[in-house]
């Protein structure tokens, strides 16, 4: 007998200060993350102009000045195969020069020798297109690449590479054709592009309009190169909202709902261009209660955090940490479906397993899942041993 498909609901709530982002499931929270709505600087996916501050010849790795306070981090593997085009672009590019012809007729080349050294490529003072692929933490920079990327939902676009690949879970040879000759159809010369799963069975415009979006993304970087050589940031990744329907969004999403018209109204866009058939499902909040209220998000987030998890029909567990292992209480409270008390218990158990397997995640209570590179987590992850919840 198959399992009815669960509905996804994302509810969004939007401060002065802070964007809450919760993925229900069947009306219960899965997911949930909270980021800066003044901006957050340097994201992954962001992309700076940045200068090499200094060579490191024992490490194959140079620091770089991206504008933070800790300088930046790159490794010669890091610089991908075509660097040479992108300096070279770097270089020729100025404000009495037609962008658009420089990029074109700049040759690809060889790529770069995976045994080089860096001090052969990088100079201290040299600007360089770069890439966040960690954010900073602590001590330490952020870890670039000058592979430069753009994401999208069905497609990934490759500057200064000629080649296009298919991912490997599309199983069908004919749609891999397809898809195949449509994205090198649409592709000018020196764009490459990977062709995400989840661009199987989309149509030409769908995929055409995603594309040419990715491209005016990148090309519109051009003008800040050429107008300026200092140190900047060129541009960023999406937003934490479209990012998460980038790589989420399927037709198991029954509604989303924002309670800001601006943050709405680019969930709405992003939508029509990735996957036009669902944009009716993203809808305005304008309740007079809080949305998260509204929701029951609130009352699941603080149950998620606390020491008391409650269940359905008065049940609950009580999760205790010690220094020698990690306990779980599970009590029947006020439940009295039945007067079988082995019946009664063996209800609230499954109820227990349950709602632990959904605080375990993937198999553990550290195994956080990811939905992006680096913040997304479990809601109802907690800090107790691997070892207690092994699957």
């Amino acid at each position: 007998m198959e399992s009815e498909k669960p509905d996804k609901d994302l509810i969004v709530d939007v401060t002065s200060t802070e964007v809450h982002i919760a993925l229900m499931e069947n009306h219960r929270l899965i997911e949930y993350n909270t980021e800066s709505s003044t901006g957050n600087k340097f994201s992954v996916g962001d992309v700076y102009l940045g200068k090499v501050k200094k060579i490191l010849p024992n490490l194959n790795a140079a620091f770089v000045d991206i504008g933070d306070k800790k300088e930046a981090f790159i490794h010669y593997l890091d610089l991908g195969l075509y660097f040479h085009a992108f300096d070279q672009f770097v270089r020729e590019s100025n404000q009495n020069t037609n962008l658009t012809d420089l990029y074109a007729r700049i040759e690809v080349g060889k790529p770069l020798p995976k045994e080089g050294k860096i001090e052969e490529i990088l100079k201290p003072g040299q600007m360089i297109v770069s890439q966040i692929v960690k954010e900073p933490i602590s001590t330490k920079g952020s870890r670039l690449t000058a592979e430069i990327s753009l994401a999208g939902r069905n497609i990934v676009l490759l500057p200064f590479t000629e080649k296009v690949s298919i991912s490997q879970k599309i199983a069908s040879k004919e749609e891999k054709r397809r898809l195949e000759t449509l994205v090198k159809s649409i592709l000018p010369k020196n764009y490459g592009a990977i062709i995400r799963t989840a661009a199987e069975g989309k149509n030409a415009a769908t995929l055409v309009g995603e594309t040419k979006a990715l491209i005016e993304k990148w090309e519109s970087s051009w003008k800040k190169i050429a107008r300026n050589k200092n140190v900047q940031l060129l541009f960023t990744e999406y937003s934490k909202t479209t990012t998460v329907l980038r790589d989420l969004l399927n037709d198991s999403f029954s509604n989303i709902w924002i309670n800001d018209e601006k943050i709405c109204d680019e969930a709405r866009k992003y939508i029509s261009l990735i996957s036009p058939e669902q944009e009716k499902i993203v809808h305005l909040y304008e309740g007079k209660q809080p949305i998260y209220d509204h929701f029951e998000v609130t009352r699941q987030i603080k149950s998620s955090f606390g020491k008391v998890v409650p269940m359905r029909q008065g049940a609950y567990l009580v999760i205790e940490t010690t220094e020698a292992l990690n306990v779980i209480d599970v009590n029947s409270g006020i439940r009295t479906k039945t007067a079988d008390q082995e019946e009664n218990s063996f209800e609230v158990n499954k109820l227990a397993a349950e709602e632990i397997a959904a605080s375990c995640g993937s198999g553990t209570w550290e195994g956080s899942s990811s939905w992006t590179s680096s913040t997304w987590s479990r809601t109802t992850t907690r800090t107790l041993s691997t070892s207690t919840c092994r699957s």
